[in-house]
Parts: structure tokens; sequence; C-alpha cells
């Protein structure tokens, strides 16, 4: 390639990225429109549904070489904007900000969205049912630590909804003010370190570890010390100025964090979806049989069952989640689910939902 064929190269990129502004404000301006609309009937902002099918057609669609992983990124952006056209969004979720709460929630909203910190799991809960925040990101489950038992707890005791879950990939980037030769001692939370422990030992055998409270306090003490480094997410290295000296050092590749978004909505059918819900079952042998039967009978097939202990009355009895595969409006799922709630002393669903691979 010579110069005139790189400049005419380049020529063709501007002349496209003039025709991607012209249909990207087309497009916005059609979202305006449909703005209007949803406030007028006071109709959610955030539609999963809508959002899965869109991303599934545009995958069809794209023949390369841009991969379905830019293309998502992309269009999360550009969904983002979208909706702040539509109206001002506020997301909830356990901070401080740089943890990997505010990654997951950041690739589930976008950036156009205004993320509210808040220092517990309860609060994100309350902070939709007062009207702070008009959705809350909370971790469900990992794949290495198992649920989250505040999670589960608050999901029986509050009328928020589940109304999406995103699986986020668990990835430690070490990040410092320093090169990687000069850095004297490693801080992050206790669970961070834990599953770096194998590459600690193997790279950094003689530098001091400092368990945190937060990934993101970490970060922030790595910024203020010239020879501490930190293992954290990519946003907390944005947001503390840090360099990031080497990407996913975590021992295991395939742990993964499960994330509920939480809303006061509803959420249609997609026609691939998750519904969460849970019962107690009446204190007799053969209870929790009976109870799981109803599913069998449907054909259902259930991809989490957990339990808990009843707090609302004293004695060892359980209060049990299920997450099953299909909609709560599923004939077959709300038949079976009628027949469990007659046979149990509490019942709910906690929501119907897209289901995320």
């Amino acid at each position: 390639m010579n110069e005139d064929q790189l400049q005419n190269l380049r020529s063709e990129i501007d002349s496209v990225d003039s025709e991607i502004i012209a249909l990207l404000n087309r497009r916005y301006q059609a979202v305006e429109a449909i703005g209007q609309y949803k406030r007028e009937r006071h109709l959610p902002v955030y539609d999963p549904a809508r959002q899965r099918k869109l991303l599934a057609r545009l995958q069809e669609l794209n023949h390369g070489p841009m991969t379905d992983e830019i293309l998502g990124n992309i269009y999360r952006e550009i969904m983002s904007g979208a909706q702040k056209l539509e109206r001002s969004v506020k997301a909830a979720f356990l901070g401080p900000l740089g943890t990997f709460s505010h990654q997951a929630t950041l690739d589930i909203f976008g950036s156009s969205t205004e993320l509210q910190p808040e220092r517990t799991i309860p609060e994100v809960f309350r902070a939709i049912e007062c009207g702070r925040a008009d959705y809350g990101c909370v971790p469900i489950e990992n794949s290495a630590g198992g649920v989250i038992n505040y999670t589960l707890d608050h999901l029986v005791r509050t009328s928020v909804r589940i109304t999406a879950e995103k699986y986020c990939r668990v990835h430690h980037f070490l990040m410092a003010n320093c090169q990687r030769s000069e850095i004297k001692r490693i801080c992050s939370h206790a669970q961070v370190l834990e599953q770096c422990r194998a590459y600690l030992l193997n790279n950094f055998p003689n530098v001091e570890l400092l368990e945190m409270n937060s990934s993101a306090a970490a970060a922030e003490l790595a910024a203020a010390e010239k020879f501490t480094a930190t293992l954290g997410s990519p946003v907390a290295a944005e947001l503390y100025k840090l360099n990031i000296l080497e990407e996913n050092v975590e021992d295991s590749s395939f742990n993964t964090t499960r994330f509920l978004v939480l809303g006061n909505q509803t959420t249609p059918r997609s026609g691939d979806d998750k519904t969460s819900l849970c019962f107690v079952v009446k204190n007799r042998p053969g209870a929790l049989y009976e109870a799981l039967d109803p599913f069998r009978r449907a054909g259902l097939q259930m991809t989490m069952i957990e339990s808990r202990p009843w707090q609302q009355q004293a004695g060892w009895e359980y209060c049990f989640f299920v997450d099953l595969l299909g909609h709560r409006d599923d004939p077959k799922v709300a038949e079976a689910c009628a027949d469990v709630e007659k046979i149990s002393a509490f019942f709910k669903i906690l929501g119907s939902y897209p289901r995320m691979g």
C-alpha cells in the first residue's frame, strides 16, 4: 500500500462516518417518537425482551469482519443513548464505584445511564422500592462462591421484581502506577486475592498481600501509593487512573457471576425465558417432593434450587428458591405454579425474564 491508497481508505472511512452519524440521528428520531408514546402510557423505558430480539437479529445480519462481541458493545451504547433520549434512567448497584457490580451495571445499561452506587444489597432494593432508582443490579450467584444469601432473602421480603439477568465473566487485572518489577505490595478484596492465588504465588512470591474491604478501596489505595498494585476490574483502572500491567490473571477462566436486574415492571415473553420463584412447604414428610412434582409433570427444566431458613415464623422451616425455563405466562408454567401454590404455606413468583447465557 502506498500513501495515496492510504489516503483513499481514510477518505472512505470519513465518508462512511458521515453516513453513520446521519443514520444514528435518523434512528434516534424514531426513538424520540417511541419515548413520547411510552411516556403517555407510563410504559417502562428498559425492555430486555426487545433488546434480546434486536441483538439476535443484528448478529444474523453481521457477516464480519466485526465480531458479535464488538457489535454487542457498540449497540449497548446505542441503546443506552436511546434510553436517555426517551427518559433519564437511574440504575442502583452494590458500590462503591469501581467494583465488579459497577462493571456489570455498565455492561447492562451502558454509560448513558445515571449510575447510583449503594452501600449494601438491601439498600439497592430500597432504592427501587422508594423510587430513588428505576432499576437495580445485584449479584445472585458466582460459579466459585455459590449463591448470595442477602439477595435471596430480600427477593422474598420486597415487592421488587426480577426483570432481567446477566452473566459476567470475572476477569482480574493487575493495575498500578509503577512498573511490574517495582511492586512491593498487592491489595484487593479477600475473594479476589483467593481467585488469583496461584498467579500471585508464581509471579509475586515475596510481595506483601493486603486484604481490603472492597476491590474499589484497593484501587484507591494503589492510586495513592506508588509501589502498591491492585487486582480489579477495567472500570476501576479507568476511575482511579491506574495503568493495566497484565490482564486476566485469575486462576480459573470459567469464573462467572450471575447478576439480576431488579425493577418494578413485568417483563413480557421473549420466547426463551426463565422464571424465578420461591415457596415454603408445610413441615411434613415428602412435602418438597410433592411441591416439585408439578414441574416434573409439566416437563419444565429447573436450572437452580436453593434453600434458606424461613424467617417469617419460629421453627426450622425452609424457603426454597427455584429457577426454571419458561415464562410465567406460558400455560405449562402457569398451571404448574398454580399447583405448587395450592400445597405451599407461602408462594411467590419473583419474576420472568429473558434467559441469558
